[in-house]
């Protein structure tokens, strides 16, 4: 009995920002809303995969993902890699008369989609059943709405439609709150790979000047501390061939080693400007970033952006040294290297 009533106390113990699981007792899992323009860079894909190794080890609880890329293979992907690492109730959200910058980058979310062996589709019978997917909106007020007060840390790293629109939204049947409200009593950061801050990137960032209004709506009108991994950290941490060529073939077919195949030709190293982002949102703690001090950071014309250090500011940036950029890159591959903890192997 009396080991009976401590396994209840466990399975109904809360800490902040989630709940002891069966598997990790005692682990707190910090609950994560991923932002992806999946399909652009090959990067988002990387952090995606880490994304659900922290998952596996009881470090977050995924609460959903949401497309901010208006393309109709970005959301397609994000169910096959939920359905392929094991993860099919992982809500998904899609954006609605987003950017659609299909024309930008080969887009490799269609070729993983598209991928054949023996002339068979292998990436196909994961994706499911893609009608429950909400508009991004719409889950985000739903997933918020259901979060203890303070908890919820969104990692934004493509384009800033839907968590502007997020802010400008009205009372619904998740919640009374709106959303500037909601997101102020629910979310503790916001995590971004936004903007340059070193003055060596000609004009503005991708991700800011493909929604330059709903860059600066954020960056004007977020109530929470927002942290941004900028251009020029990412471009200092390059994900080697050798581990895509190498440490990915435990598996028939892997979607992330498929992914960087058709994106560029092989072997090539890539910048994380993502997986940095992602990074420090999950193990902030590590001394893998410097940060900036506190202040304010503005979108300005062709969104271009500016940082202004003030006491008291809610924006900081990241930067690292060529050290901690090698710590990162050993980092990155360690999580890669991982077999997802629930892999399936779903037969045609």
């Amino acid at each position: 009995m009396r080991y009976m009533v401590i396994f209840l106390l466990l399975q109904l113990m809360v800490f902040p920002g989630g709940k002891a699981t069966a598997q990790h007792p005692g682990v707190r899992p910090i609950p994560v809303i991923f932002e992806t323009d999946m399909g652009n860079d090959v990067d988002d894909v990387l952090a995606l995969d880490m994304l659900y190794k922290f998952l596996d080890q009881g470090k977050i609880r995924l609460l959903g993902i949401s497309s901010n890329k208006d393309n109709p293979y970005s959301v397609p992907l994000l169910c096959i890699m939920n359905n392929w690492y094991g993860h099919p109730d992982i809500p998904l959200g899609r954006v609605q008369g987003g950017v659609n910058s299909t024309a930008d980058a080969k887009d490799y979310a269609q070729a993983v989609y598209d991928y054949q062996r023996n002339g068979q589709y292998v990436f196909r019978k994961y994706l499911g059943d893609t009608s429950h997917i909400m508009e991004s909106v719409a889950l985000y007020r739903k997933l918020l709405s259901g979060q203890a007060d303070g908890s919820v840390r969104i990692i934004s790293v493509g384009f800033s439609t839907n968590i502007a629109r997020l802010l400008d939204s009205k009372p619904d049947s998740y919640s009374s709150l709106t959303g500037r409200e909601l997101v102020k009593k629910k979310v503790k950061e916001l995590y971004m790979m936004a903007g340059n801050f070193n003055g060596k990137l000609r004009g503005g960032e991708y991700n800011v000047i493909k929604d330059s209004l709903a860059a600066k709506k954020v960056f004007d009108e977020w109530p929470t501390p927002i942290v941004t991994s900028p251009f020029e950290v990412g471009i200092t941490v390059l994900y080697p061939a050798t581990s895509i060529e190498h440490d990915l073939n435990w598996a028939d077919a892997h979607p992330l080693k498929v992914a960087y195949e058709s994106y560029l030709p092989m072997p090539y190293d890539r910048p994380c400007w993502d997986p940095t982002a992602m990074l420090y949102a999950v193990e902030p703690d590590n001394a893998y970033f410097s940060v900036s001090p506190p202040g304010r950071i503005r979108v300005g014309v062709k969104g271009r952006t500016s940082f202004t250090a003030e006491k008291g500011g809610l924006h900081r940036y990241l930067l690292v040294d060529s050290a901690q950029s090698a710590r990162i890159r050993n980092r990155f591959i360690e999580l890669v290297k991982m077999k997802p903890a629930h892999f399936k192997n779903v037969k045609p």
